[in-house]
C-alpha cells in the first residue's frame, strides 16, 4: 500500500497498481485476478471495518505471519519503484545500525552462553584406514586414508518455526545481504512468491541478526541498510520488499556491487556474514563478453586465501531456464558459498529455508586441519579437498586443509594418499597424526583437537579376503564423480554431448563393480541416480542449454564442498539431490536442515572448476 495524491494505491503481487477501494470492492463480489493480466491473486485486498489500518491481506496461506502482519507499518522512506526519481544513496554504507557492546547469542548474553556452554566440544575427528593391515614386507603408493569432520550438534526445541528451533542455545549473530532480481522477467508470480520467501527470511532472522536488501534490474539500490531485526526492524524490512515492483533489464553486476560495498562498509560486524544472490537471468550489462571473467564481480578480498578463507561467501540461487549459470556458479565458489538451481520458482522458499537454517547454526568458524606423518618414511602425496585450499609441504611430511565456517551437525570428508614402506620386523606402523584448529565463537579463542596417531597392522602374511572400508570406498567414489561431472561439462561446452554422455556413463557401470555400491550402499545408490538424470539432461544441444548445465554445476557444487551429510542421505536415503529444488516440501526440509547439518549448504562445487555446481 501507498499514498498516492489522496488515494490509497494498491499494487498487486502481479505488479499491476489499482486504487485500494476500487480494487478492494471489485474483490468484495468475487473477483479474485487481475483485470489487466488475469493473474490469479494469491494476496486480497479487501476492507475490514474493525481494524484501524484501513487494508488487510488475507492470504491462502495461514502460517504465512510475515504477510499477515497488521501492525501499522512505517512510511516507504526511498523505496524502488517504477518511473520515480529516489533520493540519492550515500556514497559510504557506513549507516548500519550499532551492535550492542555486550555481544548477545540468540536471547542469551555472552557471560550465559559461555557458562552454559562452554564444556561442549565443537568438533569431531575420526580417521579411516583404506585397510586395516598391510603385509610387512609389502609398500603401498597411494593408500587412501580418509578424514572424517563433524560439528556439534544443536539442541532444538519441538516448536516447529525454524526460529524456535534455533533460538533455544546460543548462536552467533548474522549480518546477511539479500541481493534481489527485479527486472521485468520477474514479474507476475516469480516476485510474488520471492517477495514471501523473502518475508519468511525477515521472520526467521533474530533480534540481534541485521539485515539489508539490495534490489536490481538496469541499476541497483540498497532498500535499507543493515538493520536489526527486532520488531521496528521487521517491520521496516517487510515494508520496504512488498513495494517492490518488477521491471527494467538484469544488472547482476551492480546488484552484487553494491552488496559487497554494504558488507565492506559496515562500522559494526556481527561473528557470521553472508550475501544471497537471486536471479533469473542473465547480466546483460557488463557480463556480454564472449568469455567474461565473472571473478572480476568481485573484489579481491572475497576471493578467499589460505589465510582467511570464505570469509564472505555468497549464496546464489538461479531459477528458471533462463539464469547464467555459469556465473552464478562462479561467483559462489571464489567466496566460497554455494550455487543452487531452483528449476522451479515454487520452491524458492524451501531453498531459502535451508540457507537460512545454515546462517543460523554456524558452530565453528576458522576452522584448519592439519596433518603430520608419524615416520620419516611415510609421506603424504596428495589431498583430495574439493575445492577447499589444501597444502602438502615439499618434503610431504605435513599438510593442511583451510576449511573455515561449519555449521552445527554439517560433516566434510577428505581423502589423503600416502605413501607405506615396507618394513623388516614390527607388528604396526604409525602412519599420521591429525588435529583440527577452529575459533570458538562463544569464547574468541583458538582451539586445538588433537586425534589419535593411526596406525596400521603389519603382520607377515594377510588372508586373501582384505576387507575394505566402505567410508573410504564411498568417499573415493564421489571424488571419482566429481571429476567425471568436470569432464562431461568441458565436453559438453565444447558441442561434443555424445562424448560427455559416454564419460558419465562409462563412471556408472565402474561404479556399480564398486566395494560400497555391491554393498547396496545408499550414497552410491543415490549418486547413480542422480549421474543417470545428468545423462539425460544432455540429450540434446536444448535440453542442456535448457537445465544440463545448471543442473551439473550444481551437482559439482554438492560434490565438491560436500554439503550434504556425508553418507550421502538426509534421513529418508535421498542424498544429497535436495540440493537441486524441485519438490517443495517444506516442513520436511526445514526438519532436514536441522537434521542433517548442511542446511542448504548442500550444494557446493567440488574441484575448482569455473563454473559448475548444483543445489539440490
Amino acid at each position: 500500500m501507498k499514498e498516492g495524491g489522496g488515494h490509497a494505491i494498491f499494487t498487486a503481487e502481479c505488479s499491476h497498481s489499482f486504487h485500494f477501494h476500487c480494487i478492494a470492492s471489485n474483490v468484495k463480489h468475487g473477483n479474485q485476478v487481475c483485470p489487466v493480466c488475469r493473474a490469479k491473486w494469491k494476496e486480497i485486498p479487501m476492507q475490514h471495518p474493525s481494524f484501524d489500518l484501513p487494508y488487510l491481506f488475507a492470504r491462502s496461506y495461514n502460517n504465512d505471519a510475515a504477510i499477515s502482519l497488521v501492525h501499522r507499518l512505517p512510511r516507504p522512506r526511498g523505496v524502488m519503484n517504477q518511473g520515480r526519481v529516489l533520493a540519492p544513496e550515500p556514497s559510504m554504507f557506513d549507516d548500519d545500525e550499532q551492535l550492542e557492546q555486550q555481544l548477545v547469542f540468540s536471547g542469551k548474553s555472552y557471560s550465559d552462553a559461555l557458562e552454559n556452554n562452554h564444556s561442549v566440544r565443537m568438533m569431531d575427528l575420526k580417521i579411516y584406514p583404506e585397510v586395516s593391515s598391510v603385509p610387512r614386507a609389502e609398500s603401498r603408493e597411494k593408500f587412501a586414508v580418509l578424514v572424517h569432520l563433524r560439528a556439534a550438534a544443536m539442541v532444538t526445541g519441538n516448536a516447529n518455526s525454524l526460529n524456535n528451533q534455533i533460538s533455544r542455545y546460543p548462536r552467533a549473530p548474522v549480518d546477511l545481504v539479500t541481493v534481489l532480481d527485479i527486472s521485468g522477467s520477474m514479474a507476475g508470480t516469480k516476485l510474488a512468491l520471492l517477495k514471501r520467501a523473502m518475508g519468511f527470511v525477515i521472520q526467521n532472522l533474530g533480534s540481534n541478526d541485521r539485515l539489508s536488501v539490495i534490489a536490481f534490474s538496469s541499476t541497483a539500490r540498497r532498500l535499507f541498510p543493515l538493520t536489526k531485526m527486532s520488531d521496528a526492524g521487521r517491520q521496516r524490512a517487510l515494508q520496504a520488499v512488498n513495494s517492490v515492483v518488477a521491471n527494467g533489464g538484469t544488472n547482476i553486476a551492480e546488484g552484487l556491487r553494491k552488496g559487497v560495498k554494504v558488507m565492506e562498509d559496515r562500522r559494526d560486524k556481527n561473528p557470521v556474514a553472508s550475501i544471497i544472490l537471486l536471479s533469473d537471468g542473465r547480466d546483460t550489462y557488463t557480463m556480454n563478453q564472449a568469455e567474461p571473467n565473472y571473478k572480476l564481480l568481485l573484489p579481491l578480498s572475497m576471493h578467499g586465501c589460505e589465510s582467511k578463507r570464505f570469509q564472505i561467501p555468497v549464496h546464489s540461487f538461479g531459477f528458471g531456464s533462463d539464469h547464467d549459470s555459469s556465473l552464478m556458479h562462479s561467483v559462489s565458489e571464489t567466496s566460497g558459498g554455494t550455487f543452487s538451481f531452483i528449476e522451479s520458482e515454487s520452491v524458492i522458499q524451501d531453498a531459502l529455508a535451508q540457507c537460512i537454517g545454515g546462517l543460523l547454526s554456524v558452530a565453528v568458524q576458522e576452522l584448519r586441519l592439519e596433518i603430520d606423518g608419524m615416520c620419516s618414511d611415510v609421506h603424504l602425496s596428495s589431498i583430495k579437498a574439493g575445492s577447499y585450499a589444501s597444502l602438502v609441504t615439499g618434503d610431504g611430511r605435513s599438510g593442511c586443509v583451510d576449511i573455515g565456517d561449519l555449521y552445527a551437525d554439517e560433516e566434510r570428508d577428505f581423502l589423503i594418499s600416502i605413501n607405506i614402506p615396507a618394513q623388516k620386523d614390527g607388528n604396526e606402523t604409525p602412519l599420521l597424526k591429525m588435529r583440527c584448529v577452529y575459533k570458538d565463537l562463544l569464547t574468541k579463542e583458538i582451539v586445538t583437537l588433537q586425534s589419535h596417531v593411526l596406525n596400521i597392522q603389519r603382520p607377515e602374511t594377510v588372508g586373501q579376503e582384505v576387507v575394505v572400508s566402505i567410508e573410504v570406498d564411498r568417499q573415493r567414489n564421489r571424488f571419482l564423480a566429481a571429476e567425471a561431472m568436470v569432464n562431461a561439462r568441458a565436453l559438453a561446452e565444447g558441442e561434443d554431448l555424445a562424448a560427455g554422455v559416454t564419460v558419465i556413463q562409462n563412471f556408472r557401470l565402474a561404479l556399480a563393480e564398486t566395494v560400497s555400491a555391491k554393498s547396496g550402499d545408499a550414497f552410491c545408490v543415490a549418486l547413480d541416480k542422480e549421474l543417470k538424470e545428468m545423462q539425460e539432461r544432455m540429450a540434446s544441444k536444448h535440453v542442456y542449454e535448457v537445465s544440463g548445465r545448471a543442473y551439473i554445476l550444481s551437482g559439482l557444487s554438492s560434490h565438491s564442498w560436500q554439503r550434504a551429510t556425508s553418507r550421502g542421505e538426509s534421513g529418508d536415503g535421498s542424498s544429497f539431490v535436495q540440493a537441486y529444488y524441485q519438490t517443495p516440501s517444506m516442513v520436511e526440509m526445514l526438519h532436514r536442515s536441522q537434521a542433517t547439518s548442511h542446511h542448504h549448504r548442500l550444494i557446493q562445487p567440488l574441484l575448482s572448476f569455473a563454473s559448475q555446481p548444483k543445489p539440490r
